[in-house]
């Protein structure tokens, strides 16, 4: 009897894939979100100019490989930034996703759907901060920051060119884009 308990035990820890570390912040392999497991598909560190910003992750419901299958893909994601910075003003985020979304998806750049989702984005940033952006396959896109809900819109079109912005032919940091793509 001691044996099948200390086999099962085994098999409940091994199963358990422990969180990596990256930049002091624990990066987990799963996340849940309504009620829908997401695992860990890549995270990488952005850079600005040789300084680390946060640890961005990407979670899916199945593996992503490259930048256009993901885009192509209608699963749900989400895109975690785990601070590392000591404070990032709003306007720097705000800015920063502008700044993706012309290179990325130039024809939706000033569009409603992106004005109000940069509308979300009120406060500045700090180390120990977390932001999660959630695409939903249905075109949801949610975000929070450590937890507290900042808005809600549901636009395929804008959930796709916030994915862009990560791995799209443009994206913010080319290493963050090989982090997130697991490479």
């Amino acid at each position: 009897m001691r044996v099948i308990l200390a086999l099962i035990l085994v098999v409940l820890v091994a199963g358990t894939a422990p969180a990596k570390e990256i930049a002091g912040v624990k990066v987990e392999p799963q996340v849940t979100v309504n009620a829908e497991t997401l695992t860990l598909n890549g995270s990488g560190i952005r850079k600005k100019f040789f300084v680390k910003v946060y640890v961005g992750s990407l979670y899916s419901a199945r593996r992503l490989n490259s930048g256009p299958e993901a885009l192509r893909d209608t699963g749900d994601k989400l895109i975690r930034m785990a601070f590392v910075y000591p404070k990032v003003e709003k306007e720097k985020i705000v800015e920063a996703f502008q700044e993706g979304f012309v290179n990325n998806a130039p024809d939706l750049a000033d569009a409603a759907e992106v004005k109000k989702f940069l509308s979300f984005f009120t406060g500045d940033f700090k180390r120990g901060d977390e932001v999660d952006i959630f695409l939903g396959g249905d075109g949801t896109v949610t975000a929070k920051h450590n937890g507290k809900l900042l808005g809600t819109l549901i636009s395929r079109p804008l959930a796709t060119a916030i994915l862009a912005i990560y791995l799209g032919e443009k994206p913010a940091d080319a290493s963050l884009k090989k982090g997130m793509l697991g490479k």
